[in-house]
C-alpha cells in the first residue's frame, strides 16, 4: 500500500526544489513600504507549492485596489512580479507545533499588527490529528501573549481530496477555540476558509490552484474589512477624497415659497442580512453578513428561527440571546457601525441541521 504520507512529502520536497530553483524561495528581502505590518502565517498552503505567492497575490492587489497600505512581513520571501510584497511566514510541511516553536521570535522581529493563520493541514496526515486543536489552541495562546494587541486571524483549513471526515473534525473545534480567546478580550476572529474552496479548487488534492488561492484571497478581504483596524494604525486607508469645485456662475436667487415646503424625508436606515452555512453530519458553522442599506447604521440586530432541534452552541463577532427557536444576535462593540452600502460578518456553530434559517434584520 502507497503510504499517503510518504507521497505528499515526497511531492512537496520534489515542489520546494523546483519553487526554489525557479522563484527564488529564501530569507525575506524586508520589501517594507511603512504601511500597516501583516503577517501571512501558515504552511505550504499560504507559502503557494503549486502557485508561487499563493493567495497573497490576489490579497494583495485586493488590498492595494482598495486603497490600503500594507506591508507583509516575514522571514520568508517568494513569488510573481506582480505580487507587490513577497515577504511571509509559510513554511512548507510545517506542523502547528512548528509553528509555535518558532512564532515568539518573529512576533518580536516583525511586530505585525495583523496576523493571518492558516495552519493544521500537515498535522491531519501527522500520528495525532485529534491532538491537533490542543495545539492550535497553545499556538493562540502564544501569539496573543507575545502581541495582544496584534488582530489574529484563524481559519479553518481548506478541503483535502483526503481524510475530509478528519478536516471536518479538526475545523469543528475551531470556532469553540476562537470565541473562547475573544471572550477573554483577545483580539481573534475566525476566518470560515474550508467552506469557500472545493477539492475542485486543488491543484495535487492538499494545495489550491489558481482558482482556490483566489477564492482563499476573497475570504481574507472580507474578513479584514469586517474588522476595523485592522488594515490601519488608526488610520483610514489611503484613497484621497474628491475635489469639490466651486460654481463658476452666480447661484440663481431662490424665491420664497408661497406655501410650506415639502418635508424632506430622510435617507432609509435599514440593513438585510445573508447565511452561508458549512454543515455535516449533526452540526453545522454558519456564517452571515450583515448589509447597512442607503444609509449607514449605528447598530443592528439579526434573527432567525432554527430549525426544530438544532441549538446554538457558540457565536463570534456578535451577542447571542437564546440558542433554539427564535435567536437574536447583536453587534459588539466593534462592527455596529457600518457605512451605507458595506457589510460586516459574524458566525455561530451549532448542532443539528441549519438548513432553511432565513435572518432578518434590524438596524438602529
Amino acid at each position: 500500500m502507497i503510504n499517503r504520507r510518504r507521497l505528499l512529502a515526497g511531492a512537496t520536497a520534489a515542489l520546494a526544489v523546483v519553487a526554489a530553483t525557479v522563484f527564488g524561495l529564501g530569507t525575506a528581502n524586508a520589501e517594507s513600504n511603512g504601511g500597516v505590518r501583516v503577517m501571512p502565517l501558515g504552511d505550504s498552503i499560504t507559502d503557494g507549492l503549486t502557485v508561487p505567492g499563493g493567495y497573497r497575490i490576489d490579497l494583495w492587489q485586493k488590498l492595494v485596489a482598495g486603497g490600503y497600505t500594507v506591508d507583509f512581513v516575514g522571514s520568508l520571501s517568494n513569488g510573481p512580479a506582480n505580487l507587490g510584497d513577497h515577504d511571509h511566514e509559510g513554511h512548507s510541511g510545517w506542523t502547528i507545533a512548528q509553528i509555535d516553536a518558532n512564532v515568539v521570535n518573529w512576533l518580536r522581529t516583525y511586530n505585525p499588527r495583523t496576523i493571518l493563520l492558516h495552519i493544521g493541514t500537515n498535522d491531519i496526515y501527522g500520528s495525532d490529528p485529534a491532538g491537533a486543536p490542543a495545539r492550535l489552541s497553545t499556538l493562540i495562546d502564544h501569539i496573543t501573549a507575545q502581541s495582544p494587541n496584534t488582530e489574529l486571524f484563524v481559519a479553518t483549513i481548506i478541503p483535502l481530496g483526503f481524510s475530509d471526515s478528519v478536516v471536518r473534525a479538526y475545523n469543528a473545534q475551531i470556532p469553540g477555540i476562537v470565541q473562547s480567546k475573544a471572550s477573554a478580550g483577545k483580539h481573534v476572529h475566525l476566518v470560515e476558509m474550508y467552506s469557500a474552496l472545493t477539492t475542485a479548487d486543488l491543484a495535487d488534492g492538499v494545495h489550491p490552484n489558481a482558482v482556490g488561492y483566489g477564492k482563499m484571497a476573497n475570504v481574507w478581504y472580507s474578513s479584514l474589512l469586517s474588522v476595523p483596524g485592522s488594515l490601519s494604525n488608526g488610520t483610514p486607508p489611503t484613497t484621497a477624497p474628491p475635489t469639490t469645485v466651486p460654481p463658476t456662475t452666480a447661484p440663481p436667487t431662490t424665491v420664497p415659497p408661497s406655501t410650506v415646503p415639502p418635508t424632506t424625508v430622510p435617507p432609509s436606515v435599514g440593513c438585510s442580512a445573508s447565511v452561508s452555512l458549512n454543515s455535516w453530519t449533526g452540526g453545522f458553522v454558519a456564517t452571515v453578513r450583515v448589509t447597512a442599506g442607503s444609509a449607514a447604521v449605528s447598530g443592528w440586530t439579526v434573527t432567525m428561527t432554527l430549525p426544530s432541534g438544532a441549538s446554538v452552541t457558540n457565536a463570534w463577532n456578535a451577542d447571542r440571546s437564546g440558542s433554539s427557536g427564535t435567536v437574536q444576535f447583536t453587534n459588539v462593540s466593534y462592527n455596529g457601525s457600518i457605512a451605507a452600502g458595506q457589510y460586516t460578518e459574524f458566525g455561530f456553530q451549532g448542532v443539528g441541521s441549519g438548513g432553511g434559517m432565513t435572518p432578518t434584520c434590524t438596524a438602529r
